[in-house]
């Protein structure tokens, strides 16, 4: 595995994991071809692709079915935005909500936001009671993917039954982490992505409840039994599948739990500093901080100084320029944040090197203020 230094980055991406990588290895060995033609090449491709169905499905309590392959949770939550948007005029979201969840769902009608408590946990109530006749679908989390609080989804899907409306649970950042068994936990759609739980980039499933007939996203053949067109990524869903079969869920977010919760100690004991999510409800490897008074680009320009690889809970540290939404949702500061997680190959020397340099870095950024 390629040197990353102290990668406490997981809840953007996690390396893929060597049961993928041997995985797909030994399919680009094959001679693949088409998998939609009759000949041999093309029925070899076949195989490997059901197979690798058969594999996700077992891994995320499903019926092989209702196993799309997409590439990524992206186009997963985009297919299952327009999918369905033929259904009612409206979606129901939660406001702490990915933003590709945000803008799909924004693309097909009228949106309806529900809020938070401070812990970033919504009401079940609530949000069902937003529902109402030209509601499409109603969207909710697993777990979040800047504080890591986990959702009432069940409860969720129990009240939008009782409405007659579908649930599509975007279950990127939770997949790996905690366990998922599709068919108990009633929900008409769901999204996976491959890269966070070790498995390539550019690889995810749709989970689509059977019986439930969705509009495809994407046009022009009957691949994936209609519901995704074009040449299907055998590689790709191969090893996706064989990193999701790799997981003892248990035993990985028990280890990860234990090294967060050191990294959770290391950010509680320095001053100004406030931990941002639910205390209890919560997914086992993601941390979040507010640190006061301290702009969180220099947070990490000073750990990635020390070969500490960590992310800012805003998105103000990366791609975008506004404050995190789903932080100004809870009530919190939305612009001073620090996010560290682990995952399957975090080491124990990672996190004490997060222990040392942590108030190194802070104190020496404090130092300058003075």
């Amino acid at each position: 595995m390629p040197d990353l230094g102290h990668y406490l980055d997981h809840a953007s991406t996690s390396p893929l994991r060597p049961a993928a990588r041997e995985a797909m290895v030994a399919a680009l060995d094959l001679p693949l071809a088409d998998p939609s033609r009759i000949h041999e090449p093309g029925m070899a491709a076949r195989v490997l692709l059901e197979q690798a169905r058969e594999q996700a499905a077992a891994a995320l309590g499903a019926r092989p079915r209702e196993v799309v392959f997409t590439s990524g949770a992206s186009e997963s939550i985009a297919s299952a935005c327009w999918g369905v948007a033929d259904r009612g005029a409206s979606q129901v979201l939660s406001a702490v909500e990915h933003s590709a969840v945000r803008l799909a769902a924004a693309q097909h009608g009228s949106v309806t936001v529900v809020g938070c408590d401070r812990t970033g946990r919504i009401d079940p109530d609530e949000l069902a009671g937003a529902v109402h006749a030209d509601t499409a679908v109603v969207h909710v989390q697993l777990g979040n993917h800047e504080v890591g609080t986990r959702q009432p989804v069940a409860e969720v899907v129990a009240r939008c039954r009782e409405r007659g409306v579908l649930v599509h649970v975007d279950a990127a950042q939770a997949v790996g982490r905690v366990p998922l068994d599709f068919a108990a936990l009633g929900a008409d759609l769901v999204s996976v992505s491959g890269h966070k739980l070790g498995g390539p980039p550019g690889s995810g499933v749709l989970l689509v409840r059977r019986g439930l007939r969705i509009r495809p996203l994407i046009v022009g053949g009957e691949q994936e039994r209609a519901r995704r067109a074009g040449l299907e990524d055998v590689v790709g869903a191969v090893g996706l599948a064989a990193a999701l079969s790799s997981i003892d869920v248990a035993a990985e977010a028990r280890d990860q739990a234990a090294l967060a919760d050191r990294l959770r100690a290391v950010l509680a004991a320095v001053e100004g500093v406030e931990l941002f999510g639910h205390p209890s409800e919560r997914l086992p490897h993601l941390v979040c901080a507010g640190i006061a008074d301290i702009e969180p680009q220099a947070v990490l320009l000073g750990l990635d100084r020390r070969r500490i690889r960590a992310h800012s809970g805003s998105a103000c540290a990366s791609e975008g320029l506004e404050p995190s939404p789903v932080l100004e949702a809870m009530g919190v500061d939305a612009h001073r944040s620090l996010r560290v997680s682990v995952g399957w190959s975090t080491t124990e020397a990672d996190v004490a090197a997060f222990e040392v340099a942590l108030p190194e870095v802070i104190g020496e950024l404090r130092a300058l203020r003075r």
